[in-house]
């Protein structure tokens, strides 16, 4: 199976930046699809933005559509999330996500192999 690590998690300042990373082991990550997703105080787990395989495609949620930019590089294994122009709101324990479907969906049944999570907090 494909094991997936997070890390980059920290705290910022409202409107600070952070760049999250997720490596992955094995020598076939470049064929899954890949998704970031977070958890806040009190909520339900929210797709954030995925990205297919090839990387020529990527989706964001609304709420992040035009801060957050994820990217990957398959010959490192490993997939980012740059976050900028943090709010409070996106203070939250963010996860990486593989799954072998051909789109990067949008919920978590779309995905089979988790990471840990990392933790994101924004605060004054």
């Amino acid at each position: 199976q494909v094991q997936l690590v997070e890390s980059g998690g920290g705290l910022v300042q409202p409107g600070g930046s952070l760049r999250l990373s997720c490596a992955a082991s094995g020598r076939t990550f470049s064929s899954y699809t890949v998704g970031w997703f977070r958890q806040g105080p009190g909520k339900e787990r929210e797709f954030v933005a995925g990205i297919i395989r090839g990387g020529g495609s990527t989706y964001y949620a609304d709420s992040v559509k035009g801060r957050f930019a994820i990217s990957r590089d398959n010959a490192k294994n490993a997939v980012y999330l740059q976050m900028n122009s943090l709010k409070p709101e996106d203070t939250a324990v963010y996860s990486c996500a593989a799954g072998e479907r051909w789109y990067a969906g949008r919920s978590t049944s779309d995905y089979k192999y988790w990471g840990q999570g990392t933790q994101v907090t924004v605060s004054s």
